[in-house]
Formats: structure tokens, C-alpha cells, sequence
């Protein structure tokens, strides 16, 4: 279930986050598209059956983190709660990518 996948709930924390966020459109909607997308690929890695499958996913949500935060630097918000739970959510991504290694 996806209410126990706790990498996940901080994904939904953080686009909850970045909706909050005021910027110019062009990039407001490359942010919400890449805050979105981290939730969306961590949901459908976890309902892949192989490791290989759900690190792929996973990596894609790791990769649109990135994207969220060179936007948020971008805009000079390093400062905010965004920018603060983005850090966590990558080095829990990072955890959760390294653990379907091995």
C-alpha cells in the first residue's frame, strides 16, 4: 500500500509543497510537472514485480527531483521548506535506489 511507502509520503509532502510555491509560468509548470512526476514514478516502480523494474522508476523520480531543485535554485528559493524536504527526499530516493542493487 502506498500510505506505508514512506518515500512516497514525502514525495506527496514536498509537491504539496512546491503548489505553494509562487514562480513565473514558464517555470511554475516545469516545476509542478517535475514534483509531480517523482510521486507518479515512485507509485508505479512500487507496483513492479522485479528490482530492476521498480529501480528504473525509481531512478526516473530521483532524476525529476534534480529537476525540481535546479528550478527552485533557479528561482533563488534554497532557502525555503521546498528546497529543505527536496534534500531529504534525496537521500531517501538514493537509499531506496541503492537498496534494489543488491
Amino acid at each position: 500500500m502506498l500510505q506505508n511507502f514512506r518515500t512516497f509520503q514525502i514525495s506527496v509532502t514536498f509537491f504539496q509543497s512546491c503548489q505553494k510555491i509562487k514562480l513565473p509560468n514558464y517555470l511554475k509548470d516545469q516545476l509542478d510537472r517535475a514534483s509531480s512526476s517523482i510521486s507518479l514514478n515512485l507509485a508505479e516502480g512500487y507496483g513492479k514485480r522485479t528490482y530492476k523494474d521498480q529501480r528504473k522508476f525509481f531512478s526516473i523520480a530521483l532524476g525529476s527531483l534534480r529537476e525540481s531543485q535546479a528550478i527552485l535554485t533557479l528561482a533563488d528559493l534554497t532557502s525555503t521548506d521546498a528546497f529543505e524536504q527536496a534534500d531529504y527526499l534525496g537521500a531517501s530516493l538514493y537509499k531506496l535506489i541503492k537498496s534494489k542493487g543488491s
